[in-house]
């Protein structure tokens, strides 16, 4: 029996049938399967403005294969899009209304199957998060990646310049510019961000077509797949096959090694035990340090110090093959699930490298660690990341004087009004932007921008509570654990204490005697909530610590019930 059978078949239930015939579905719509289709198309993401086209094909697919699509909005705020000001607070926890909206829409219209179209940076684990919350059968869907900007990624230099100025806010930047850095058509960013990053998890799991983060916006494979994905939507219904009965304890230990062989986005050590936490699997940084400690990194993309796209990678052979190099290696279990009702193994047994220059061999890795490093130390006792992929060699290991800030806004005030405090080899604190205090964990995209801009990245270090973009490169070292409003050391420094951290060690230290943390202990008074009505209060009174996701749990007793991943 269908889900939507509850409210569709029967004489007793002739108004919902009537609701959805006053919309012009038909008496045989209505006996089909009812596939609900979350589309977070908007005219304000790139990334997404062309999943109207998307959502299309997809209905077609459906139609096809005898059931019946029925489209609903989501929303999608682009990261992009909030850097820099208050906007930037909302941008995490909009990744729990994505997941909330789409549960209950799925509640109240009691969809048969699911398939949710997004690309960016919250939008698409916030949809994750919701398929292993529903676990109805669903499929997500990319928009796909932008074509790379011109004279954007060829030399790994002008997009990087551009962004620096941007950052500035100085008059650098010419409109020939500005029509191509975002790339000559929508599509989400063409290098290693958190959308690309996610997208690239999305199928490893099993849970996305192949190719889905690879794929252009402007290819036919991009219709294709979504046709295809259309059908087998309605063949997964009559298999009812869910997305739990795919993703499995050895499924996140896939996602890891992916995530270090790729040099991901450091947000996947928040979004992955997000959506490991609602499959009822615990997914810690001690799993994500393992697997950094273990895995080689083959794959490096713009801008981690290297002008290769996403392009450039699909054409090198694109995920799959990344997936066969390391099944065939020891390091990927093939036998994992997937949307297609085969194994990875299957579904990757005749990929291949195709450019071994973007894919490299496992014995000529980039790195030999993985491209996400954990620290811990005095300084972070629950832990904090670096995307080591965009690190310096010079920046692997760093003692600095601590310059000192109590958000992202004053420093980036004091940069642009010429008044920077910032010597080489410093160290910026950025506090006071966790999940709880910022609240939200704002992004420091722009706050990387100004170190950058100063000619400092490969000398100073940024270390915070908040989180970084997966754009930022350098010593840039985010989710500060406890964060500073929690009573964490972060919110003890003062400027010119000395800090040092070695990511060869996996350490992190603020080199103050005890009795003197003391003394500030006793002094120390917690700022008042930035917010206390809306969004904002009720993420900062739910949200868990950053290395739990930052989700909005508010009981935390509900965590106990979570199975280890245990990599």
């Amino acid at each position: 029996m269908y889900r939507s059978e509850h409210i569709l078949k029967g004489l007793s239930n002739q108004y919902y049938r009537a609701t959805y015939k006053s919309m012009g579905f038909t008496t045989e719509d209505l006996k089909r399967p009812i596939i609900g289709i979350a589309n977070a198309w908007s005219e304000c993401v790139p990334g997404h403005y062309n999943l109207r086209q998307v959502a299309q094909r997809v209905k077609d697919g459906i139609y096809r294969a005898g059931g019946t699509p029925i489209e609903f909005g989501v929303i999608g705020g682009c990261d992009g899009m909030g850097q820099g000001h208050d906007g930037m607070h909302f941008i995490m926890p909009s990744r729990e209304l994505i997941a909330n909206s789409i549960e209950s829409m799925a509640q109240i219209n009691l969809f048969d199957g699911l398939v949710l179209l997004g690309s960016c940076d919250k939008i698409v684990p916030g949809m994750l998060m919701a398929i292993m919350r529903l676990n109805i059968p669903a499929i997500f869907i990319s928009g796909g990646p932008s074509a790379p900007p011109e004279n954007g990624y060829d030399d790994g230099k002008a997009f990087a310049d551009l962004m620096s100025a941007a950052a500035l806010g100085v008059d650098a930047i010419t409109n020939e510019m500005q029509n191509n850095t975002c790339g000559p058509c929508p599509g989400c960013n063409c290098g290693m961000g958190t959308a690309v990053s996610m997208q690239f998890l999305s199928e490893v799991m099993g849970l996305a077509p192949m190719g889905n983060g690879t794929v252009p916006t402007y290819y036919n494979d991009r219709t294709y797949m979504a046709k295809w994905t259309g059908q087998r939507i309605v063949e997964m219904v009559r298999e009812d096959l869910k997305p739990r009965d795919i993703v499995t304890r050895e499924t996140f230990k896939n996602a890891l090694r992916v995530d270090m062989m790729m040099g991901c986005s450091t947000n996947t050590a928040l979004h992955l035990p997000a959506i490991a936490a609602e499959a009822g699997y615990s997914l810690t940084l001690e799993d994500f340090r393992r697997a950094s400690r273990s895995t080689p990194q083959i794959v490096k993309l713009y801008p981690s110090n290297n002008p290769h796209s996403v392009e450039d990678f699909r054409r090198a052979g694109a995920l799959a093959a990344v997936i066969r190099q390391g099944i065939d290696a020891g390091y990927i279990n093939g036998s994992t699930g997937t949307i297609y009702g085969k194994t990875l193994d299957e579904m990757t047994k005749d990929a291949k490298v195709k450019n071994a220059n973007v894919i490299h061999p496992f014995d000529n890795p980039y790195y030999k660690e993985g491209g996400l490093a954990v620290l811990r130390g005095n300084l972070a006792p629950d832990g904090c990341v670096i995307k080591t992929g965009g690190v310096v060699p010079e920046m692997l290991e760093h003692t600095g004087r601590a310059v000192c800030y109590d958000s992202e806004i004053a420093f980036y005030d004091e940069v642009v009004a010429g008044k920077s405090r910032l010597m080489p080899g410093d160290c910026v604190v950025i506090r006071y932007e966790g999940p709880v205090a910022g609240p939200g964990m704002r992004e420091m995209l722009t706050a990387t921008h100004m170190v950058r801009s100063l000619g400092l990245s490969s000398t100073v270090s940024l270390i915070t509570d908040g989180r970084f973009s997966g754009g930022s490169v350098g010593g840039v070292i985010g989710h500060v654990s406890p964060e500073a409003c929690k009573g964490g050391l972060i919110g003890l420094i003062e400027d010119g204490d000395i800090i040092e951290y070695s990511i060869p060690k996996g350490t992190i230290e603020l080199k103050v005697d005890e009795a003197t943390l003391a003394e500030r202990r006793a002094k120390w008074v917690c700022p008042p909530p930035k917010f206390k009505t809306g969004l904002l209060a009720q993420y900062a009174a739910l949200a868990a610590p950053a290395p739990l996701g930052a989700r909005m749990i508010g009981d935390m007793s509900s965590l106990d019930d979570l199975v280890p991943v245990d990599f």
